[in-house]
């Protein structure tokens, strides 16, 4: 289904941004450069995103924290097994970190470590992104039949563990860490089996 004019707009703004601040960070996203990638006037970012380049930047959070859950579940649905589902988004993650040329990592991790230490709607945002993440994961395992205490303490690890190793693949630019860490949760969680 088409979307309308404003909304392609929108959306347009969003997902550049979300882009652009997940390759360079949100401290060094212009809005021009928004506009521009967009291909949007500023007019047009201000007219939708009022409060500016923090609003464009909650928004683009917002995206990609759905951006991203959707590869979970993705992975997450495509094993029974929820140490191999865990394995699974990890080889997911490695796959489509080396497709961009490691450039798209982690949606909000940028943008979180530039906002460390502030009560702000970018570090809520952010906030917001993992906990919802680390919900789809403990929902796989409370499915599996883990009791709630250590599905949602398994579920945290996985989430943290993954965020960690994304990082480590872009620096060294290898699938590596993404498949070791895939491996030795896959072994964690089955450990409580």
């Amino acid at each position: 289904m088409q979307t309308s004019s404003a909304g392609g707009t929108r959306d347009r703004i969003v997902i550049a941004a979300s882009r652009l601040i997940q390759r360079q960070g949100y401290v060094g996203t212009g809005i021009k450069q928004i506009a521009q990638e967009a291909e949007a006037t500023l007019g047009s970012v201000y007219h939708f995103f009022p409060g500016g380049k923090e609003a464009v930047a909650v928004a683009a959070m917002e995206h990609g924290r759905e951006e991203f859950a959707a590869l979970l579940r993705t992975a997450l649905d495509s094993e029974d097994d929820p140490g191999a589902a865990v394995d699974a988004c990890a080889r997911l993650l490695a796959t489509e970190l080396r497709a961009s040329g490691w450039t798209d990592g982690c949606p909000v991790t940028a943008a979180a470590l530039e906002t460390l230490g502030t009560d702000n709607p970018i570090q809520r945002a952010c906030a917001e992104a993992l906990l919802s993440w680390q919900r789809l994961v403990a929902d796989k395992l409370l499915g599996c039949g883990f009791p709630d205490p250590e599905a949602e303490s398994l579920a945290a690890t996985v989430i943290n563990t993954l965020e960690g190793a994304e990082v480590s693949a872009q620096i060294t630019r290898s699938e590596t860490p993404l498949l070791l860490a895939g491996r030795h949760l896959s072994r964690l969680i089955a450990s409580y089996t």
